[in-house]
């Protein structure tokens, strides 16, 4: 099968403990898999604060049905190592929703580098995300998270400008994300697709704080590579970012994110099974 890698890192005090869980792809209906246009519509998670609170959503829809236009695996890439992400393929999407007066957005964003080992027990792979590259509100941006329409090159530099920046993702300090992939185990029930699902667990460090993730993916192979598809919430401030607002608080963005991965990862010549083990 295929290897995969996302940047993360877990920070576990006696004090707090934060876990984001990731609803399984073949849980989603046809219905709450695809997010409205405008609605907002959130991914399946549930979060689990010091073990005592517990939240859940709708599901979103898979990368593969969102994609207003697709990424084409012809560009003259060569073959990926197996286990290696295509950084030229792979892809980060991000719905930013609104408080007040604000706009939902929608963002783009690539990975630095990844490796993603599926079936392994330990050491299953690490994603490194390029906060650099992470851009608000191209077309293809706001169609895959759902959103109508299009937004205007001035308003989109300062965006961007307001989203890099100090206040926000301060890329100057922090210039990539972490997903540190502990395991990435088969599951024992396949997608509603007909896909094989996998549960990915490990740490996931942003903005100098780190917390465990676990997210289901559902994998697709095609054209020598692993089609790797999974997505997760989480709020802004548990990573010590303050969402972006102006005007005392009248035009602002929301604290929750949906985070959606559509990455590209070279495929392995063995089949990834339960038991599998990275020495």
């Amino acid at each position: 099968m295929c290897s995969l890698s996302i940047p993360g890192t877990v920070l576990c005090t006696t004090v707090t403990l934060l876990t984001l869980v990731v609803e399984s792809p073949d849980s989603r209906s046809a219905d709450s898999s695809r997010p409205a246009a405008t609605n907002g519509a959130s991914s399946g998670i549930s979060i689990t604060d010091s073990g005592t609170r517990r939240a859940s959503a709708t599901a979103v829809k898979t990368s593969s049905e969102q994609s207003p236009s697709k990424i084409s695996l012809q560009d003259g890439e060569p073959t990926r190592a197996p286990g290696e992400v295509s950084t030229q393929h792979s892809r980060v999407y991000v719905k930013v929703g609104k408080t007040g007066l604000g706009h939902d957005h929608g963002v783009e964003g690539r990975l630095r580098s990844g490796v993603l080992h599926l079936g392994a027990t330990q050491d299953a792979g690490e994603f490194v995300f390029d906060m650099s590259t992470f851009d608000a509100d191209g077309n293809r941006a706001r169609g895959f998270v759902g959103l109508d329409g299009s937004t205007d090159t001035s308003t989109r530099q300062q965006v961007n400008e307001n989203m890099h920046g100090p206040d926000v993702l301060n890329i100057r300090r922090f210039p990539t994300a972490t997903y540190t992939i502990k395991s990435a185990k088969l599951l024992d029930r396949n997608s509603r697709r007909g896909l094989p699902m996998y549960e990915l667990n490990g740490e996931f460090s942003l903005h100098g704080t780190s917390r465990p993730l676990m997210i289901i993916v559902d994998v697709e192979t095609k054209d020598g590579m692993c089609h790797v598809r999974g997505s997760f919430n989480m709020l802004q401030t548990q990573f010590g970012i303050t969402p972006f607002s102006k005007a005392f608080g009248a035009v602002g963005v929301a604290d929750k994110l949906t985070v959606y991965g559509d990455l590209w990862v070279g495929s392995e010549s063995a089949t990834a099974s339960r038991g599998t083990s990275r020495q």
